[in-house]
């Protein structure tokens, strides 16, 4: 059945205003409204799912357009890059230089540049059995040396005797590398100290002279040389002073017997091989010492010794002026009492029992001082010029330091048990 009775009716109804719907028919046409708007809104893409997520891929891939198009800017602003000019990041490690300068700093540039290297060359025989013999120069060793002084065209160079000892021939390593033939001066045996020439065309550095006496105990000194040969050229080590007025044994002809007593200053600056004869300098830069390997204490650490320059200068002078150490001599052979055997000195030298130290006189050289004083064999020296002598190294230490050729001695001597007084006259060892 229909609502409607026929089209034209229905027709005619539509056409009248005054006709109202039925309640179902109001109901049907609103839920077909609501069916069209909806199907509107899908149609039109104003909601839903798809809508947001589509507003939200553009919205990402405008903002990382914009963090790429930035990112140049960022980059350059981060601490320690740089961009390149062809665009690529680069890291560069900031460094600041500064320049140290300390007393210690400007007393090795005033000293170092007089330091020298020596090589000592020596005349080597080789061959065997099958070859016949054959000689040639090598290198025997190296030490080092102080340029102290220029006069005219040449440069003087103060080192140890033990560094020039036996050379052939003697080149010097100046501080630019380049090398002279030196020649040798003078040298004593008894301070091992030498002097050697070069030429003073390419010198450009002289050490100045320190006062030694005025040195104090923990005062900062420092030792420059060429320590294990020239390959650690111009080593420089820091110390202080440990000890002053020390007095070291030497073997001096290296025959296991000690002869000497050298004065040294003490340091715990590092003095290894081949730092003999470099410098030893004060905070000023003025040489105050002469290093010595020769009297150094290899079994232990942090003890060197320095041959004071106060006491090297009249050594220095002495040798420059006369090539030589022109001392005072006797003309007598020595032992120290305490060498001899107890025995012997009841029935030899009949010794009185509470005379134990002395010098005994093994040979007495004809002509000489000695002999022409009367002194015989087998007197022992007890005293000279009132002071008490105990052993051989008292007796030189008088006579090489207290007195000169030409001077008198006064002695007291034992002799055959009896206290005997001698005087005699000193005299040069090249007139014996």
């Amino acid at each position: 059945m229909s609502y409607f009775q026929d089209d034209d009716k229905n027709n005619d109804l539509l056409k009248n205003d005054e006709i109202q719907k039925s309640p179902l028919q109001e109901r049907l046409e609103q839920e077909e409204r609501e069916t069209q708007e909806k199907r509107h809104k899908k149609k039109g893409g104003g909601g839903g799912k798809g809508g947001y997520f589509f507003t939200g891929l553009i919205g990402v891939i405008i903002g990382a357009l914009l963090v790429w198009l930035m990112m140049p800017g960022l980059v350059n602003q981060m601490p320690g890059t740089t961009t390149s000019s062809t665009g690529k990041n680069e890291t560069t490690i900031n460094q600041v230089a500064t320049e140290v300068t300390t007393d210690v700093t400007k007393a090795v540039d005033k000293a170092s540049g007089a330091v020298v290297g020596i090589t000592n060359i020596q005349e080597v025989t080789s061959g065997g059995f099958w070859n016949p013999p054959s000689t040639s120069n090598k290198p025997a060793g190296s030490g080092s040396g102080v340029i102290y002084k220029v006069q005219g065209d040449k440069a003087f160079i103060v080192t140890n005797n033990h560094v020039i000892e036996g050379a052939k021939q003697l080149e010097v390593t100046m501080p630019d590398g380049t090398k002279e033939v030196a020649q040798v001066v003078g040298s004593d045996i008894w301070t091992d100290l030498a002097v050697i020439s070069i030429s003073s065309k390419d010198v450009k550095t002289v050490a100045s002279f320190g006062n030694s006496d005025a040195l104090k105990q923990g005062e900062t000194v420092i030792a420059i040389g060429n320590p294990l040969g020239l390959e650690f050229y111009g080593s420089v080590t820091r110390g202080v002073v440990s000890g002053k007025d020390r007095s070291v044994p030497v073997d001096v002809d290296n025959n296991g017997t000690i002869d000497w007593q050298q004065e040294v200053l003490q340091t715990d600056a590092a003095i290894n091989p081949g730092n003999s004869g470099g410098a030893l300098v004060n905070i000023a830069g003025d040489l105050v010492g002469i290093n010595s390997m020769k009297i150094a204490e290899s079994s232990v650490e942090g003890l060197g010794f320095s041959i004071p320059i106060n006491s090297a200068i009249p050594i220095i002078e002495e040798l420059e002026k006369n090539g030589e150490m022109k001392r005072p001599t006797m003309g007598i052979s020595l032992a120290n009492l305490t060498d001899v055997p107890s025995f012997n000195q009841q029935q030899t030298l009949k010794l009185p029992r509470d005379i134990t130290t002395g010098v005994v006189i093994t040979e007495v050289v004809a002509n000489s001082p000695a002999s022409k004083a009367g002194v015989q064999q087998y007197d022992v020296i007890v005293e000279m010029d009132g002071k008490k002598i105990e052993t051989a190294i008292d007796l030189r230490k008088h006579l090489y330091n207290d007195k000169k050729i030409g001077d008198k001695l006064t002695m007291k001597v034992y002799r055959q048990g009896k206290l005997v007084d001698l005087s005699l006259t000193l005299t040069n060892s090249d007139s014996l």
